[in-house]
């Protein structure tokens, strides 16, 4: 019996001792074997080129958001916006879109190719086949149209036709705003050469 204690007793020395001495073996030899790591195998970050964004900076699907003061929420958002070439905060995008929501619940939106944000001026205007669409049932085409950013307002200072709750509309011009008696309330005007094509339902 005091033979075995003895022996457990050795044994259990000698396994506190080889054991360390075994992982540490083990441990050497993955750094021993590990491969080489070549820089070049690296995963690229991004594929831009870092001279081009200096010379050209540029915003990828920027957003802005803002109140008027009559309370309607607007909302602008482009694929990418460059700055201005003066100085400012004002911005040229491409690929844009703006959505209106008044706070009497209706709401507007307009998609364009190009647009320059003028915030001297206070306003958003778009260029390029212009689409608006309005929650009354009004989808309108103009080249061109601005919009205000401190009040509600869209205006197309040229030509524009669409489809409307009568039927085919065009006219010189048009202008969405506020209305002077009920500010929740916002009305749509056509003016200079206003042409109807009524399509009655039935």
């Amino acid at each position: 019996m005091p033979g075995h204690d003895n022996f457990h007793s050795t044994a259990v020395a000698w396994l506190k001792v080889l054991l360390p001495l075994a992982a540490l073996g083990i441990l050497s030899t993955l750094f021993l074997v590990s491969r080489t790591i070549d820089p070049e195998d690296a995963i690229p970050f991004a594929e831009v080129d870092v001279q081009d964004r200096i010379r050209e900076p540029r915003l990828t699907a920027p957003t802005w958001a803002g109140m008027t003061e009559d309370g309607s929420a607007l909302t602008v958002t482009a694929a990418e916006a460059r700055p201005s070439d003066g100085a400012g905060a004002d911005a040229n995008a491409t690929t844009l879109r703006a959505v209106l929501d008044m706070p009497g619940g209706g709401r507007a939106e307009l998609v364009a190719a190009t647009g320059r944000l003028d915030l001297a001026a206070g306003r958003l205007i778009v260029e390029g086949g212009v689409v608006v669409t309005t929650s009354t049932g009004y989808t309108l085409r103009t080249e061109a149209m601005a919009a205000a950013l401190d009040r509600t307002g869209l205006t197309s200072p040229g030509p524009i036709a669409g489809d409307g709750p009568g039927g085919h509309l065009s006219a010189g011009s048009m202008e969405l705003t506020a209305s002077a008696d009920a500010p929740d309330i916002h009305v749509m005007v056509f003016k200079n050469g206003v042409r109807l094509l009524y399509q009655p339902a039935d």
